[in-house]
Order: structure tokens, then sequence, then C-alpha cells
């Protein structure tokens, strides 16, 4: 099964050590250490599960949680913390994470968590970023709670920036993968792009580059 999977540690020995367990099951993992490193990182590249210890020397894993929930939902998160006691869990959980693991655990236990939520992942056929919502099988949008209409050209744009959320995306590769050419014509991309902000997606300018969700 694959995965990516990204790792918010600062204890360099438990981080190398599930860091190991996930790639010898086929997982791509990424570690880090502080909270400003891993937001940094995921503001590039969206995981499929991000596994988050609470007490950093920067900050709170929870607030990692926060940032992930309200940027990209559909991110699995699952906290690894020394804080076991039941409040803690529940404080956990109902801030938004997945899965709650308290330290010391089983990398077993850990790896099989994982996997499950990759499992749940495949079977999900909705997408979720920021305000909208894509159902891959229905074709149903959802822009702030409220149905929108999309036409062929316009769902398979914002399907593609929602599968590739906060990374900057040239003009030249969204004509290729959308349209199957990159001659350079870009008005059509750009008036599907207005379109698609108009009803209330918010898509960035990366001036001279192209755009990013």
């Amino acid at each position: 099964m694959k995965g990516k999977v990204f790792i918010l540690e600062d204890d360099e020995s438990i981080c190398g050590l599930v860091k190991v367990a996930l790639e010898m099951h086929g997982l791509q993992t990424q570690a880090y250490n502080t909270l400003k490193s891993f937001i940094a990182a995921v503001e590039k590249d969206r995981p499929d599960v991000a596994l988050l210890d609470i007490m950093l020397p920067d900050g709170s894993g929870l607030d990692a949680l926060r940032y992930i929930k309200s940027n990209f939902s559909d991110v699995d998160c699952i906290m690894l913390s020394a804080l076991g006691k039941e409040e803690d869990k529940v404080n956990g959980l109902n801030t938004g994470a997945d899965d709650y693991i308290s330290k010391p655990f089983s990398v077993l236990e850990l790896t099989a968590r994982v996997n499950a939520r990759l499992r749940r992942r495949q079977k999900q056929p909705i997408l979720t970023v920021g305000n909208v919502t894509l159902d891959t099988e229905t074709f149903a949008c959802e822009i702030n709670g409220v149905s929108a209409s999309l036409n062929r050209k316009e769902y398979e744009l914002l399907k593609y920036f929602m599968e590739n959320a906060g990374k900057v995306l040239s003009r030249e590769k969204l004509l290729t993968q959308i349209w199957g050419y990159d001659a350079g014509e870009t008005r059509t991309l750009d008036n599907h792009v207005a379109r698609l902000r108009k009803l209330g997606v918010k898509i960035d300018t990366v001036f001279g580059v192209g755009y990013r969700l």
C-alpha cells in the first residue's frame, strides 16, 4: 500500500524508529522536529497522513493539527504523545485528530493504524480542501456549503487543484493536464480560474508562474 506520511516528532530515536517501520511497509515518509519546519513542508506538499507529537520545542502539535484541518481537512492526523490521560485524548480528538496514540506505543500497532487510515482514504471519494468539497463519484461540488454547478473542464481543473492543494502549478502544466496542450495560450485557463473564483474557490495567482489553491 502506497501513501505519504509526514512525521512531526522532536525525539530523534522515536522519529527514526517510526520512519524505518513505515518505510519497511512501503510508505513514503518525511520527518520534521519543529512546528515551523513541518508547516512549511505541508504548505509545499500535502501528506496523506500526519503523525503529530504534541510537545515540541517551538510550539504544540495541536497547532499543527489545527492548521492542517483548517486548510487540508482531508489529511488524516494521528497524535503521538506522552500526554496519555483521558482528558488529553479527548482534547486531541475534539480538536480534530482522527486518532490518538499514547507513548510508549508499539510500532506494529502504529503501522496498522496508519494503513487503516490509508485504506479508508482509498474508499473515500470525497475531496475537501478549505471551503470546497468535491465528490469524485457523483461530480457534486459544494463551495461554502452551497451546491455549485460546474462544467466538465471546471470540474477537472478544480479536482486537479484540490489534489495538489498548496502547490504552485504552472500555466503550462495546467494546460497540459486539463486540455492536453501547452502551446502558450492561457486565456482559456485564466477564464476557467476566474469562473472558479467567482464561485468562491480561493485560488492565488503566483505572478510569472501560475496558480495555487
